[in-house]
């Protein structure tokens, strides 16, 4: 099992064969590229994007980029109340999807070929969610483009839940700021406040738990990947005594996505 301890990561990381690389102890200087989207719903395998922020943050500054979609369906009523974004505002103000979707992927592929870590929040959700969308539309993944899973990713979810494992309450985004004291001067549920908020969290988790930062980026990698396999498995077994439906259990989009090619535009 992989736990929340600085020897369960060497375990994990001997285990997936990762290197104590170079970039040991520097990487937390950044850059970092967060990022988050807001959806028609919360399925990854079906909805749809809405919006989606990338925010660069580097010894520069902070830089973000949005989109506003128009994801080509209906936004059901409680996506918008949750997200403030209607179907008719999509339709008038939102970009053509193939054209967004586009420069996202190519966003973020250029930050991984250059090894610059994406923070996401439960980055399985929008990460899974972006590789079916980008399929949908008939464009190369993620996973195509890069021949793999996107990586280094780091996903303050699965590092909070690993850590901290005992805590009891929900871990909703806003349960974490709350927690780990982050300061959100806008209201969450906004792709680019999200991400902000995000990488905020992460600095403090950096601060929190030392075994992170004395860790390099791939090892890191590898422990949330086991971490996030571990809580899938045991989630999906409670669902399943209930009679639900389960969680992915990879935590990441793998290098072969052609399930999500049937999938109807």
């Amino acid at each position: 099992m992989v736990s929340g301890t600085v020897e369960d990561i060497d375990d994990a990381a001997r285990e997936h064969g990762t290197p104590g690389g170079a970039d040991m102890h520097t990487w937390t200087a950044g850059p970092f590229l967060g990022f988050d989207t807001e959806t028609t719903g919360v399925d990854p395998h079906t909805d749809r994007i809405v919006t989606a922020a990338l925010v660069t943050r580097d010894a520069r500054g902070t830089r973000q980029r949005t989109w506003l979609i128009d994801p080509g369906v209906e936004i059901p009523e409680p996506a918008s109340a949750i997200h403030g974004v209607t179907t008719d505002r999509a339709r008038a103000e939102g970009a053509a999807p193939r054209e967004a979707l586009e420069e996202i992927a190519a966003a973020l592929v250029r930050a991984v070929e250059d090894g610059v870590p994406v923070v996401a929040y439960n980055a399985c959700f929008d990460l899974t969610l972006l590789e079916h969308e980008l399929a949908r539309w008939a464009l190369p993944t993620l996973a195509d483009r890069l021949g793999r899973a996107p990586s280094p990713v780091l996903d303050p979810l699965v590092i909070d839940r690993a850590l901290d494992h005992d805590r009891v309450g929900t871990r909703k985004l806003g349960d974490l700021c709350g927690h780990y004291r982050v300061e959100v001067l806008e209201s969450l549920h906004t792709a680019e406040v999200d991400v902000l908020a995000t990488l905020q969290l992460l600095e403090c988790l950096l601060g929190a738990f030392p075994e992170l930062p004395a860790r390099s980026l791939a090892e890191l990698h590898e422990w949330q990947r086991g971490c996030h396999r571990d809580w899938a498995t045991a989630f999906n077994a409670r669902r399943a005594e209930e009679g639900l439906p389960g969680v992915d259990l990879e935590w990441l989009p793998s290098a072969e996505p052609a399930a999500v090619r049937t999938l109807p535009v």
